[in-house]
């Protein structure tokens, strides 16, 4: 039996895999009067406040998007990938997500001027040239980046059967949906789920509380198996981008099989739970930590130990 060990140093492991989930997380979509937007390639920044924002950017931001801003864990800060994300917005957009998000760990740790410097930075290193003033604030949201549109293949636009283009990118998915509903699977390694009392949340309660007591026990395993086992499809996503900006290798044959394996596993778990059968989930925890393990050491292992920050996480493995 394999119980995953939740001591510090591995929860700060795993937060440091997280922290730099990277400002284009979602795509935007900006409506309104984007081509009456000064564009950036006039100059909008001064070379004084890119020279602040590439010593800023070192400190804060070159250990997850790299040196040269392609990425390592976190997304590029370079070419169609960002730009993509970014397309027809005002800096305003892209400033206000600095400022509101980054670092992941320490979310409003910059303040705005910091996140103004570092956009000045990024625009230089996206080759718009520098001008004579500065970028202020009250100018943010009156000057836009280009317009740019990748292929509807790489944005999962023309996605094959009926699976919707992907909303966020494998790490969030996995984040929102398979690690909080495989950790109550694998939880069965120590507590069973019959011996859960029913407990009372005071009022006015916290609702994330609150919500542990309304479907307790076995009730949550069950949901649990039947949300991994109807999610499994969406890591088929086309179009779906890996957190570094990689594309997610949802065409190899090796990705189709784990996640095969990871529905069946799960559907066993839901009839075991059904069954409430906690002398099974010993077996099934092992099965669900082989099916997640198997894709872990190819694609997000690689460059770093489990649960490390390897550059070439998410990458296709060559044949």
């Amino acid at each position: 039996m394999r119980i995953v060990s939740l001591d510090r140093p591995t929860v700060r492991s795993a937060v440091g895999a997280a922290a730099c989930a990277f400002v284009v997380a979602t795509a935007f979509s900006i409506s309104g009067d984007a081509q009456q937007l000064r564009p950036v390639s006039e100059g909008v920044y001064s070379a004084a406040q890119a020279t602040r924002g590439q010593t800023l950017y070192a400190a804060e931001c070159e250990s997850c998007h790299g040196a040269d801003m392609v990425g390592t864990i976190g997304p590029p800060l370079v070419g169609d990938f960002f730009m993509s994300h970014y397309s027809e917005a005002p800096l305003s957009v892209l400033v206000d997500k600095i400022v509101q998000t980054m670092p992941f760990s320490t979310p409003g740790s910059l303040s705005r001027e910091q996140a103004i410097d570092l956009t000045a930075y990024i625009l230089q290193y996206g080759e718009f040239p520098a001008g004579q003033a500065a970028l202020v604030d009250s100018a943010l949201a009156q000057i836009g980046l280009p317009a740019t549109q990748m292929a509807a293949e790489a944005t999962g636009g023309g996605g094959a059967g009926s699976l919707p283009p992907p909303e966020g990118n494998l790490a969030e998915l996995m984040r929102g949906v398979h690690f909080p509903n495989s950790n109550i699977i694998f939880n069965l390694q120590i507590k069973n789920p019959s011996d859960q009392p029913r407990t009372e949340v005071e009022i006015p309660f916290d609702y994330t509380q609150w919500g542990t007591t309304i479907y307790p026990g076995w009730l949550a395993v069950d949901q649990a198996a039947i949300a991994l086992t109807e999610t499994a499809a969406l890591l088929l996503t086309p179009g779906r981008f890996c957190q570094n900006g990689k594309r997610a290798p949802v065409e190899q044959a090796d990705w189709i099989q784990a996640v095969a394996d990871l529905v069946e596993v799960s559907q066993e778990a839901h009839r075991a739970s059904k069954a409430r059968d906690f002398d099974a989930f010993v077996d099934i925890s092992e099965k669900l930590n082989e099916s997640c393990d198997s894709c872990h050491r190819v694609y997000r292992d690689t460059g770093g130990t489990e649960g490390g920050i390897g550059g070439d996480r998410c990458v296709t493995p060559s044949p």
